[in-house]
């Protein structure tokens, strides 16, 4: 055994050892709220498909109007000859959504965090860091030349004291999630907002799990907060709430130039096949002009997360859809989680590093295609796995 493969198998033995060792379970129907996984019917919790978009007939139409008219691929970087009509379209609509002068799309959010980062920030700069900001995020800033701080997750006493120790920065940017991933609360983002003007710096916020939830019509997180024209940068996702799959930044025109000159991923990636630019189009037409979907999104989200809370379940500090039910240790975490699946509800299972060591948990999202019915049907099987655990 050569040495790759010995690094490989003890980490892998290793994962197993601590019951945490995880193969991704397949989906064989449409993301809907009840599907099939696995062989299972099972009522899914752990889909990002907020507004039940990935279904949506106008979607669909859209995508197969785009094949029919533009091929399945753009065939090139956006800077060479990948930027098509549909993209421009896209990014005039994005920018009018949120507010902002312009936008840029990306391949993914992930891409999204680390293009822009990389290209904006460098050596002499400073990004301060929300700690439980997301992995794209932290891998964005250890890529850039600038240097990194971390201010205690939603601390302003602790950020304010960071920013007073930069002030000798060329530049300074401040970066928080609009909502956080695994907790589902959201950021302080006016206390953020005041802070950075009053020592100079600028704000950059990812709304991945803001896009489609928080603000009017789904806007975001600086929408729900009256922020707009104040943080410089947001970054989104196309593959959540909107429905299909990319990334993108909402900004200044002269930020987005600047961008398209620097940012890595626009240079030398494919730009996104005309099918999901459609579907990306039709998603805002929907959401600019009915807000039901999102309506619905938070009356479930009452519904199922008053249940829990009611069963004696620990939910956190969650504020939004996404509601983790924290219970320790990342065996039991996985044990709970396999059980629910078993009994019919697909939560998935999530422990360290992901999350703290000793609170590991399975994390619920629901969305606006769930019925009162089947979200009433899944908390009668945490209620079940709950107490056989000894959970609650």
């Amino acid at each position: 055994m050569n040495k790759l493969q010995q690094y490989l198998t003890s980490e892998l033995d290793a994962l197993r050892a601590k019951g945490v060792f995880r193969r991704p379970r397949v989906l064989e129907t449409e993301q809907k709220a009840t599907v099939v996984i696995d062989g299972h019917e099972v009522i899914t919790l752990s889909s990002n498909n907020y507004l039940g978009l990935t279904v949506h007939s106008h979607l669909r139409e859209a995508a197969i109007k785009a094949i029919e008219r533009y091929g399945v691929g753009s065939g090139s970087v956006r800077t060479i000859a990948g930027t098509m009509s549909l993209h421009n379209e896209l990014e005039e609509k994005l920018a009018h959504f949120k507010h902002t002068e312009a936008s840029l799309t990306i391949q993914s959010g992930y891409a999204t965090n680390l293009g822009v980062i990389n290209a904006l920030m460098q050596e002499g700069d400073i990004i301060i860091s929300d700690e439980l900001n997301h992995a794209s995020i932290i891998d964005g800033t250890r890529l850039s030349k600038a240097q990194r701080k971390i201010y205690p997750h939603k601390d302003m006493a602790g950020l304010r004291r960071v920013l007073e120790e930069s002030q000798s920065a060329a530049k300074v940017m401040v970066v928080t999630d609009g909502v956080f991933s695994m907790d589902g609360d959201i950021a302080p983002l006016p206390q953020v907002v005041e802070l950075a003007e009053e020592f100079g710096a600028f704000v950059m916020v990812d709304d991945a799990h803001a896009s489609g939830v928080l603000g009017q019509n789904g806007r975001g997180s600086v929408s729900h907060f009256g922020l707009d024209g104040r943080v410089a940068l947001q970054i989104g996702t196309l593959s959540k709430g909107i429905g299909a799959l990319g990334g993108y930044v909402a900004c200044s025109q002269d930020m987005r130039d600047f961008l398209l000159q620097r940012a890595r991923p626009v240079l030398f990636s494919t730009s996104h096949p005309p099918s999901v630019v459609a579907t990306c189009i039709a998603a805002l037409e929907i959401l600019e002009n009915d807000n039901s979907l999102v309506e619905r999104l938070w009356e479930n989200t009452h519904f199922f997360k008053r249940g829990l809370e009611q069963l004696g379940f620990n939910t956190g500090h969650s504020e939004t859809p996404i509601t983790p039910v924290i219970v320790g240790e990342g065996v039991l975490a996985m044990r709970f989680s396999d059980r629910l699946f078993e009994e019919g509800v697909f939560a998935q299972g999530i422990a360290f590093p992901t999350v703290p060591a000793d609170k590991c948990r399975v994390r619920t999202i629901v969305t606006a295609i769930h019925t009162h019915e089947e979200l009433s049907k899944a908390l009668g099987i945490f209620e079940k796995v709950g107490k056989e655990l000894k959970i609650i």
